[in-house]
């Protein structure tokens, strides 16, 4: 089983969760209208909105990653690798938003995007 595969999946689907967690428990959520009530939230939830907005960011830069080393023939045990430390970042990145950690938010951030560079990198070396 190809890791990077699924860890593609779980990483496009991490702006649902933060969604998810932001509109969760509300009793006045307006689903006629969810962008203007999101923009209007507070605390923790405003802070899920925004780790969702940086996760449909990050998710690009990370797929074309994994695509293109798998194209190019990186060793898919590094590929894979990458991949998985990848989302655990981005999901320890989730977390520290939400708990407003922002100091570590920063870096665990840093740490994912180390790992999508570290693809783009290795496809450019293999190929």
């Amino acid at each position: 089983m190809k890791w990077s595969y699924l860890c593609l999946l779980v990483a496009g689907l991490l702006p649902v969760v933060c969604a998810g967690i932001a509109k969760a428990g509300l009793k006045n959520y307006d689903n006629h209208n969810p962008r203007a009530w999101l923009a209007q939230a507070t605390g923790f939830r405003a802070r899920a909105n925004a780790a969702q907005a940086n996760s449909f960011e990050a998710f690009p830069f990370f797929a074309s990653g994994v695509l293109l080393a798998l194209h190019a023939g990186v060793d898919s045990a590094r590929v894979d690798a990458l991949a998985v430390a990848f989302v655990l970042a981005r999901l320890g990145y989730i977390a520290c938003y939400v708990a407003d950690k922002a100091t570590l938010r920063s870096l665990v951030w840093t740490v994912g995007m180390g790992c999508v560079v570290a693809l783009h990198v290795s496809a450019v070396m293999v190929g």
